[in-house]
């Protein structure tokens, strides 16, 4: 629901209400990796670049972090 949230409010240019949903999303789903890519996906529409950056490559460590546990298994 969150999410849908933050990507509609995104759509609407609202984005301080978008990113406050986005990160109530990364914080019910931390092991989630969409959370954290929605998360940076917005921000960069906002141009706050920089923390687009930062939560894109967190995104990218989860997904390091999935395939080391799946290549483990």
């Amino acid at each position: 629901m969150e999410r849908r949230l933050s990507m509609a409010l995104a759509d609407l240019e609202r984005y301080p209400e978008a990113i406050e949903a986005a990160h109530k999303v990364v914080e019910l789903t931390p092991d989630e990796q969409l959370a954290y890519t929605n998360l940076s996906r917005i921000y960069q529409r906002a141009d706050k670049i920089q923390e687009a950056e930062e939560w894109a490559a967190k995104a990218r460590v989860l997904d390091w972090k999935r395939q080391l546990k799946e290549s483990g298994d």
